[in-house]
């Protein structure tokens, strides 16, 4: 008489269906200018995140090739100033952005446009 032989099977479990990401909820926490930078170049940004005006503030400054030193210089403000505006919480006067963009070459333009009333 033979010796029982247990065979113990293991299945894989089973693959789920890969879940889109949820393209606009809010961050929790602010997104680094390198990441937001790259999406924006490639178009991945949600729209909530089109419109980082710090953000956009230093890729104006880079694309001019300054330095915040020499920015801040051109402002007639200190370099602290200019990194403070250009954090992705910052919120600039229309003032400050008219002048940031003159000295960078460029210019402002802003659109406001009616929505849907809410009550």
């Amino acid at each position: 008489m033979g010796a029982a032989i247990t065979v113990r099977v293991i299945r894989a479990p089973r693959a789920r269906a890969a879940t889109p990401p949820a393209t606009d909820l809010p961050r929790s926490r602010p997104r680094a200018f390198t990441e937001w930078q790259a999406l924006r170049r490639w178009g991945k940004l949600p729209a909530s995140e089109l419109d980082v005006v710090g953000y956009l503030m230093r890729a104006l400054r880079e694309e001019a090739a300054l330095s915040q030193k020499a920015l801040a210089r051109r402002l007639r403000v200190s370099q602290q100033a200019v990194q403070q505006a250009e954090r992705w919480s910052a919120n600039p006067t229309v003032e400050l952005l008219r002048a940031w963009a003159a000295a960078c070459g460029g210019e402002v333009e802003i659109n406001l446009r009616a929505g849907p009333a809410t009550v």
